[in-house]
């Protein structure tokens, strides 16, 4: 499997499912009917790609227009992003402060802003499923391999992380500052509006207009 079929599997799953839920066991399924080695370069380009995504300057830009920095959330928003599929994740991971204009995102800023007692409000929904949804977050996206891998060959899924390991594929997720993981790139003050203007002007635009 090269890149561009790993991409075309996250493009297709979203194609063809409603709902996350959906979305992952046709994933898994897809995975299923193939080759082992198959799945493991499945994961060895979801970590090379969330590895691209885990950089200082686009968890500055999910902290300034979702209003939250988790380092757990973080990651989550990384899966979340690769799951808008291969033009609009490496439009955001090349240049974090695009990340702004992207269509899903200015929906989910569009709700976020509308006053507390709104029922659209994503935080307050009417439809705690739709909630579920619309979050800026996919964490099992993260595990399809994983589920494919127990599936096909009956082992311990975490043999799956042993043999992309072997391969080369070292992931930057989870973030665990105390052991010396964080995310790359030069580590700046976000408190600093100069540096925010200066690395994320339209996202700093943004923030002054909120």
């Amino acid at each position: 499997m090269d890149v561009d079929e790993f991409w075309d599997l996250i493009e297709r799953s979203g194609r063809e499912t409603d709902t996350r839920e959906a979305r992952v066991a046709w994933l898994v399924d897809e995975l299923s009917r193939r080759p082992v080695e198959e799945i493991i370069d499945f994961e060895i380009w979801w970590t090379t790609t969330r590895n691209r995504g885990c950089t200082i300057d686009l968890y500055a830009a999910y902290w300034f227009v979702f209003r939250r920095g988790s380092l757990d959330g973080f990651e989550y928003f990384v899966s979340w992003l690769i799951s808008l599929g291969r033009e609009t994740f490496e439009a955001v991971s090349d240049c974090p402060d695009r990340l702004i204009e992207q269509p899903q995102v200015l929906h989910l800023v569009e709700l976020e802003d509308l006053p507390a007692n709104s029922t659209k409000r994503w935080r307050r929904p009417r439809n705690p499923e739709q909630t579920r949804e619309e979050r800026p977050e996919f964490e099992l996206l993260a595990y399809v391999a994983y589920r494919a891998y127990e599936q096909v060959t009956g082992r311990d899924p975490a043999e799956l992380g042993e043999a992309a390991n072997a391969r080369g594929a070292s992931g930057g997720f989870p973030l665990i500052p105390a052991l010396g993981s964080v995310p790359h790139g030069e580590q700046w003050d976000f408190d600093d509006e100069q540096e925010l203007a200066r690395r994320l002007p339209r996202i700093a635009r943004y923030r002054d207009r909120r």
